[in-house]
């Protein structure tokens, strides 16, 4: 299994950036796919989580109302439009799957087998 994350720069604060992240090899139906960020000197925390089959999405409170997961099947691709960006949400950003989640682990990055390279996005003041 690959994953290719993209879509990362420089924006400025209320800017919008969408992030995509390609899957190959990712087989299965029970498959979660979500996001994560990592700032430095901190811990990777979840952003945003989607079934790969079915229309459950979750989402950091952090993030709820300005970003949206969504997916592309037939792409095998999945995106994080990012709406109003603020400074704080400078990080490092990783997609990543996962099988057999249920609801009260998609937050969990341990329980992710497969990430990506991370993609940076930058919101300047």
């Amino acid at each position: 299994v690959q994953l290719q994350a993209s879509g990362g720069g420089l924006v400025q604060a209320g800017d919008s950036l969408r992030l995509s992240c390609t899957a190959s090899g990712l087989t299965g139906s029970s498959v979660t796919v979500g996001w994560f960020r990592q700032s430095p000197g901190k811990e990777r925390e979840f952003i945003a989580a989607i079934r790969r089959f079915g229309g459950s999405a979750y989402y950091a409170d952090s993030v709820k109302g300005r970003f949206t997961i969504v997916k592309d099947n037939a792409k095998n691709t999945m995106y994080l439009q990012m709406n109003g960006l603020k400074t704080e949400d400078t990080a490092v950003y990783y997609c990543a799957a996962a099988h057999g989640l249920i609801a009260s682990t998609v937050r969990d990055r341990g329980r992710y087998a497969y990430w990506g390279q991370g993609t940076l996005v930058t919101v300047s003041s």
